[in-house]
């Protein structure tokens, strides 16, 4: 027999049975992610190879939406502009996460508050590097002739990860360098292999192939522990320099206001999709690492590296607009 308590209790949990019902059926559509790069490039080809991946798994179509502009400023409109459902999502780095705030004076939105983050795709180890022919064999060369003469290092873009952990190294090894900033990271690699300048700090995927055909020496990496790839390379953290880690980092996020149960299932099918065979062999190929975890510790790796990142740009000087 149904009492007054007892139809009380049922009211009291349809609240909760729709809020499961919802999150079982997410996604309901198809999914967008959005990019900040143009198609074919890196972040391109990764988003499309995990997007195929995680399509599969949660049973909806996945599209990529190439908005290239305003160093991710389009990117990150175009997805706060969408409704909060999970069913759009950002593809994030450094740069328009961590490093944005400190670049600009006036931003449309505060990535600090309107993204949450749903996972971490994967790291690129930074790699010290100076070509084959240079006199210098290791890193106490360098920094004897660094600290005689200011090397001149390259870059993709002034701000990028690397042009910053160049200019993070040579504060705390107190050297001076400057900067050379490129159109994108190819054109600086190919600019010091013909000598234009001394040095780079770049990252994993764009060194490793001048590195393996002889064109390029590693002198340190700038990760806390070597990286496989080059087990005979050294850390700056051997090297003496403790605090000296950084990374070029790729992941997703949302809109901060996304229902808690689709972030909940998106981190679990980008991690799925980053363990599964094909995307972790590209990962391997590019000496990167995956790094699957939940979304709060994805959240807390950001507050990290804003604490870290945003008073060293202000203190450089940099700015964007």
């Amino acid at each position: 027999m149904l009492t007054r308590r007892s139809l009380g209790l049922a009211t009291l949990a349809l609240p909760a049975l729709g809020g499961t019902a919802r999150a079982q059926s997410f996604p309901e559509r198809q999914l967008r992610w959005v990019i900040a790069y143009g198609a074919g490039g890196p972040s391109d080809q990764f988003a499309r190879l995990i997007g195929r991946q995680m399509a599969s798994r949660l049973g909806q179509n996945m599209v990529v939406d190439n908005r290239p502009g305003g160093g991710g400023v389009l990117a990150t409109e175009t997805v706060l502009q969408a409704p909060a459902d999970g069913h759009t999502m950002l593809m994030v780095d450094n740069g328009m996460a961590i490093y944005s705030p400190a670049l600009y004076a006036r931003l449309p939105y505060d990535p600090d508050t309107a993204l949450t983050g749903v996972g971490l795709i994967a790291r690129f180890p930074l790699i010290l590097i100076v070509r084959t022919e240079s006199p210098i064999r290791d890193w106490a060369q360098f920094l004897t002739a660094a600290r005689a003469k200011a090397p001149t290092f390259g870059s993709g873009a002034v701000a990028s990860p690397q042009h910053l952990a160049m200019e993070y190294v040579a504060r705390v090894a107190r050297f001076d360098a400057t900067h050379v900033p490129y159109r994108n990271s190819p054109a600086a690699l190919q600019d010091m292999l013909a000598g234009s300048v001394d040095c780079m700090l770049t990252d994993s995927a764009s060194s490793m192939g001048a590195i393996r055909q002889g064109q390029a020496r590693p002198l340190a990496v700038m990760s806390p522990a070597r990286i496989p790839a080059l087990p005979e390379v050294p850390t700056l953290q051997e090297l003496g320099l403790s605090d000296a880690e950084a990374y070029a980092w790729m992941g997703m996020s949302v809109p901060a206001a996304t229902p808690t149960a689709a972030v909940a299932r998106l981190n679990t099918t980008l991690n799925q999709a980053i363990a599964s065979d094909e995307v972790a062999q590209v990962i391997r190929n590019l000496s990167a690492e995956a790094v699957p975890g939940d979304a709060a510790a994805f959240n807390a790796q950001m507050r990290s590296e804003i604490a870290r990142w945003r008073p060293l740009i202000r203190d450089l000087g940099i700015k964007l607009d």
